[in-house]
């Protein structure tokens, strides 16, 4: 996912989403608000050397923070990371996005059509964001300990932690 940085920026700034004019003799910028540690720390600097754009990189850690920095406006960001569900609906029904130039996304059509359609139900008609990276949740088990206390545990869902009766079943595991 750290990889998808450089192509996101750069069609960020193909797209015209970069707030603001800018004179000949300024410097190219873009400014980027992410969450920490989802790229890797030379991301930046290789995306510099070859496009000569800087990069501004600022990180939050809440989508809170940055859903008051878009809707309060002029935020000065170009790029940003909301996650979809709900900060990224309500920030596209609020009109914090320019929507973007799907022309100027040459790999637009490599995008995997279920993560576009994933993204649609924050961004209906996917024109103002890209899917950049999906996280799931897991629980790992003792197998051994959960067959030798529940036989039918119902591993695959989440009663495993939040059904009283089935968290009951593993207490002496140190389960409360």
């Amino acid at each position: 996912m750290r990889s998808l940085l450089i192509p996101i920026l750069s069609a960020a700034l193909a797209c015209g989403i970069c707030f603001g004019g800018a004179r000949a003799d300024d410097e190219k910028v873009v400014n980027v608000y992410n969450w920490s540690d989802y790229i890797a720390p030379d991301t930046a600097e290789k995306f510099e050397k070859e496009t000569g754009i800087k990069v501004r990189y600022d990180v939050y850690d809440g989508n809170e923070v940055l859903e008051t920095k878009l809707l309060t406006g002029g935020s000065g960001y170009d790029v940003v990371y909301p996650s979809a569900f709900p900060f990224l609906k309500n920030q596209v029904k609020a009109g914090a996005f320019l929507p973007l130039d799907g022309s100027k996304l040459s790999n637009h059509s490599k995008i995997d059509p279920q993560a576009l359609s994933l993204i649609a139900g924050a961004d209906p008609q996917n024109l103002h964001a890209v899917p950049y990276m999906a996280v799931t949740d897991g629980i790992g088990y003792n197998v051994a300990a959960i067959k030798q206390r529940m036989p039918d545990a119902p591993t695959d869902s989440f009663a495993m932690v939040f059904d009283v009766d089935v968290v009951k079943k593993f207490s002496d595991c140190g389960v409360a």
